[in-house]
């Protein structure tokens, strides 16, 4: 199998394809910010997979946060058509950690590093998120690090 970027490609294509205009416009968009971040920096150049995946992961929180927004503000449509271009990107993205298995891997990870106090929260931050790798989302790890550094 390709890159996740070749992926992405094949599946708009599909998309494309069968005329499916919400997988569509949410893979353009996704390649667009993949693109974005590719021709970020100094020099434009290729994105590895794990990097990919961390811009997927950026979109699709926005997609998130703007769902909640929209439906705070009564746009139930617009929160509805946010919450459908999310789960077109979750698809791409490793499964979730369950709140148990944050705690499982937080509490390894602070044990492994000798963490204790609150005054250490931010190596304790470090570890924990290397220790889930994208596999939760960080406020999710940040609050289950403070809890055990409590």
């Amino acid at each position: 199998m390709g890159t996740l970027k070749d992926r992405l490609n094949d599946d708009l294509h599909t998309a494309m394809k069968s005329r499916d205009e919400l997988i569509t416009s949410t893979l353009r968009m996704a390649l667009s910010a993949v693109r974005t971040a590719e021709v970020a920096g100094d020099e434009a150049r290729e994105l590895s997979d794990d990097e990919v995946l961390a811009v997927l992961t950026k979109e699709a929180k926005k997609r998130r946060e703007a769902a909640a927004a929209f439906s705070g503000a009564g746009r139930a449509d617009q929160a509805a058509k946010e919450t459908a271009e999310g789960e077109v990107l979750d698809r791409y993205l490793p499964k979730q950690l369950t709140d148990a298995e944050i705690a499982e891997i937080v509490s390894g990870a602070l044990a492994a590093g000798g963490f204790s106090g609150k005054a250490q929260m931010g190596p304790a931050m470090k570890a924990a998120q290397a220790a889930v790798a994208g596999r939760a989302e960080g406020g999710r790890v940040a609050a289950e690090v403070r809890r055990q550094l409590g």
